[in-house]
């Protein structure tokens, strides 16, 4: 056994949000070019068979390919990284957490494996008919998607735990309603806002790669219908992600205020609290009311009164409730193992209960800075996606402009902005990551567990050598996709004209 040390836990989160982040530069990829293949896929089928629609849809069917298949290698790693490093956090959570992650095992790997098979291998099959070929495009983005449903599941019950309870002769939180699980109005928002954020951000993949061809002044029309399908589907994209963004704020203002206050760098709260230089916005926004009261991180700390009149305790007065229930657990188990029930009864009954145990993790803390998120990484990570996410609306709408006009062929300026837009929309997308799982620090488990107590007794140096091991494996992988999907777009379309 090695003893935890600051050392330990900082390696252990960093080597999670070096897998997290690198497996997310497919995850949204993957979620909204596999929409976009599918629209591509389902116009062809309307055209009876338009060659040129087959082309451009196997062509991006080909770039989807590629970043699935990285991304599944990749999201396998980050799943044993939970029982590898965070062992303690699976023993508390495992019996809630596991049940999601079995499910995407076990529905969406089946439906995405079946029906990716046939979507590549059914082009030329006398045996697969042209519905059932479109079927499977829509076939396999849903299980992409229902994919991402359950890993959010997952991920918002870790934001805002629901339906549970503490088992303290097991000492592992047990669920007690799925059904409060898939209706989280955090899960519903996040969801929402990730796959509507992926839409824009293929979109943007698909526009610039296209713009390329026309700045190369190669296959004209193949890069135009591209450019159409993928503005259309980014600008949808990013008007609904601001909707979703919105709702989201909404939600974390009454379950994760910490977060909204590190959001806007605020210290001290109070009543209409501006945004972005907007005066007001920030109160009216969250709460719906331009004088809605707003509490800033040291509002937090030491205690404030809610809209509702009730008090919010200090972070002083949660840690000892906390340091109780730890304590209350150990006389618990001491009662039982001496086998004295009654007296174990009580202290569940009086001690032990789920109201008390909410307040559970904050026992862990030393001082109450430490409910404290990395304020200055969060507040520039959420300024960033937010001007980039206004930017990336302005783009599309410019491009769909030229594009209505005829004009987009010939804009060498805006084809040229479209490829730089590319690395962009990922820094966006790997902002608005910070912003969710950053924000939300130390908690692994918002209110139950920090990362301090959720980490594998390990050796420091273990973490260390990994960490770097996977970084190389990384980049090794990266490397590899990209001079594979260099080498596609240079090779361009297919040219034959194969019909089923």
């Amino acid at each position: 056994m090695h003893e935890i040390t600051s050392s330990l836990v900082d390696w252990s989160r960093a080597q999670f949000a070096l897998t997290a982040m690198f497996h997310w530069i497919f995850v949204p990829l993957t979620l909204g070019l596999g929409f976009i293949m599918a629209v591509m896929h389902t116009i062809y089928y309307r055209s009876n068979g338009d060659p040129q629609w087959r082309k451009t849809t196997r062509f991006w069917q080909k770039i989807f390919a590629v970043n699935f298949a990285i991304g599944i290698a990749t999201g396998i790693i980050l799943e044993f990284e939970f029982g590898a490093n965070w062992s303690n956090y699976s023993w508390l959570v495992g019996d809630i957490f596991g049940a999601p992650l079995a499910i995407e095992g076990v529905l969406a790997f089946f439906m995405e494996a079946t029906f990716v098979a046939v979507l590549f291998f059914g082009w030329n099959s006398a045996k697969i008919s042209k519905g059932f070929h479109l079927a499977s495009a829509w076939l396999t983005i849903g299980g992409a998607t229902i994919s991402a449903i359950w890993i959010l599941v997952a991920n918002a019950w870790m934001q805002h735990p629901v339906g549970w309870h503490f088992n303290p002769d097991t000492a592992r939180t047990e669920m007690t309603s799925f059904a409060a699980l898939v209706t989280s109005p955090f899960f519903l928002s996040k969801f929402l806002h990730t796959v509507l954020s992926s839409w824009m951000l293929a979109a943007t993949v698909v526009v610039g790669i296209a713009s390329w061809y026309l700045l190369k002044k190669r296959e004209t029309r193949f890069a135009l219908d591209s450019i159409k399908v993928g503005a259309i589907v980014g600008l949808v994209g990013i008007v609904l992600a601001g909707f979703t963004g919105h709702s989201s704020a909404v939600t974390i203002t009454s379950t994760q205020p910490m977060k909204l206050a590190a959001m806007e760098s605020l210290e001290n709260g109070g009543k209409g609290i501006g945004m972005f230089g907007v005066p007001k916005a920030l109160s009216l926004l969250a709460t719906f009311d331009a004088d809605g009261y707003i509490p800033g991180t040291n509002d937090i700390i030491n205690g404030y009164t809610k809209a509702d009149g009730t008090r919010e305790l200090s972070v002083a007065e949660k840690m000892q409730r906390g340091k109780d229930t730890i304590q209350a657990l150990k006389d618990y188990r001491l009662a039982k193992k001496a086998g004295n029930d009654a007296l174990a009864a009580a202290i569940a009954k009086t001690k032990l209960t789920d109201e008390n145990f909410k307040y559970f993790g904050y026992g862990y803390f030393k001082t109450p800075a430490d409910a404290k998120p990395p304020v200055g990484l969060t507040y520039f990570a959420f300024r960033l996606m937010v001007i980039l996410g206004v930017l990336f609306f302005v783009f599309f709408i410019i491009v769909l402009v030229k594009m209505k006009k005829n004009t987009f062929a010939n804009a060498g300026w805006l084809q040229r902005t479209a490829i730089v837009a590319i690395p962009l929309a990922y820094i966006a997308s790997q902002a608005g990551w910070v912003v969710a799982e950053v924000g939300r620090q130390p908690w692994a488990i918002q209110d139950i567990l920090p990362v301090m107590a959720a980490t594998s007794s390990l050796s420091a140096a273990s973490v260390v050598l990994t960490f770097f091991l996977f970084l190389i494996l990384f980049v090794i992988l990266l490397a590899a996709e990209l001079r594979i999907l260099f080498t596609q777009i240079k090779n361009g379309p297919e040219t034959e004209e194969i019909h089923y």
